[in-house]
């Protein structure tokens, strides 16, 4: 049932003055029909800072906030290891969330803000605006419409280089009570999310996740081996210890894409590869294949892909706007956000037991494990 609104929709920020909140901020005020009615920030200097420069109150605690303003939408932007218990709040006291990413830190969170969206009957959507890249739109149409064919592997690489500084700003920054994990819950869960949104989830994790070169107590590079449904293999890296590009290879039966700047390449056989592989009389051959570029600056024989946002914030709160005014799924709401949260902690799992983890993740021995990390 579509929920009326009329053109008006009034917001709350949780968290975040100081930084990631002020893209949202910028986002909004592009977004029609949104106005921002009260910030919390327990920084109460550039909490009430921000407050005054938007004309818009101000709270310390967020409790007191909702009492009062009874909003539509909360946008939380607090470090993640708060973002489920305040996410709750929010959505019991009537409000629809958008929350930053990763969503939370463990799967058991995960859960429970999904069930607390369900139970209020209003949505939890995660901001994951990569989604929204038109390159990324080109390959979901790509692999939606069956012209990969079946999966047969995935390649990622996600290089998100930091310095010593970076860490010794602030005092949570790779710590497990402060973040839950390094790399895998801080920069790479776009990463992350890309592969579950683009090849689907993966059923089994081998892992690695290892503090190389950082003074930090998380993993600063991880790697894993996976399996998907089907048996086919993937592989991912991500590491703050490495500088360099992000690669993302999706291969298929029928054709292969890869992103690749501003770009995707896309390879298509002009046989599938199971069906040359059965038939073929050659001992040698492989089937023919001609690649083609799509570009969002086409040019030197690359093709035009349609560019219909950028990938950002506005992207993010329009969706949920139109989500909220119709009764529909945002692209990246609570459940799909849980795909990437549920590769990371597969991963650090596989890691410190040494051993195939299978997808979903054992809440119960996530947690414990979280827990002597968090008391060592």
């Amino acid at each position: 049932m579509t929920t009326d609104y009329g053109e008006l929709l009034r917001y709350v920020i949780v968290g975040g003055a100081g930084g990631i909140a002020q893209t949202h901020i910028q986002a909004l005020a592009q977004t029609p029909g949104a106005q921002i009615v009260a910030i919390s920030d327990l920084d109460e200097q550039k909490g009430s800072e921000r407050a005054a420069q938007l004309g818009c109150a101000f709270f310390r605690d967020h409790q007191p906030m909702l009492a009062e303003f009874r909003p539509d939408v909360a946008v939380i932007c607090t470090p993640h290891p708060s973002h489920a218990a305040i996410a709750i709040d929010c959505l019991r006291a009537g409000a629809h969330v958008l929350a930053e990413k990763p969503m939370a830190v463990e799967p058991a969170e995960g859960d429970a803000m999904v069930a607390a969206a369900r139970a209020a009957g209003k949505i939890l959507a995660v901001n994951f605006q990569q989604r929204f890249r038109p390159q990324i739109e080109f390959m979901k149409r790509f692999i939606e419409g069956g012209e990969l064919g079946e999966l047969v592997r995935v390649l990622m690489v996600a290089p998100w280089f930091r310095t010593a500084t970076y860490y010794r700003s602030a005092g949570w920054r790779g710590t497990w009570k402060g973040e839950g994990g390094g790399v895998l819950l801080n920069q790479a869960p776009h990463n992350l999310d890309l592969l579950c949104h683009l090849a689907g989830m993966p059923t089994k994790v081998w892992g690695i996740a290892s503090t190389r070169a950082h003074a930090i107590e998380c993993e600063d590079t991880a790697q894993a081996m996976l399996e998907f449904a089907n048996g086919a293999p993937g592989y991912l890296y991500g590491s703050t210890v490495e500088t360099g590009k992000e690669i993302l290879q999706i291969f298929g039966d029928k054709a292969s894409l890869e992103l690749s700047g501003d770009g995707v390449s896309v390879t298509r056989y002009e046989q599938p590869q199971s069906v040359f592989r059965a038939s073929s009389p050659e001992l040698w051959a492989a089937p023919q294949a001609t690649t083609e570029h799509f570009s969002l600056s086409p040019g030197q024989g690359a093709q035009a892909i349609p560019a219909g946002g950028h990938g950002d914030h506005v992207a993010v709160h329009h969706d949920l706007r139109r989500a909220i005014l119709t009764g529909s799924a945002p692209r990246a709401d609570g459940q799909q956000a849980m795909m990437s949260l549920e590769l990371a902690n597969a991963i650090i799992l596989s890691s410190h037991t040494e051993r195939a983890i299978r997808l979903p993740v054992d809440r119960d021995e996530y947690h414990q494990l979280l827990t002597q990390l968090r008391s060592a």
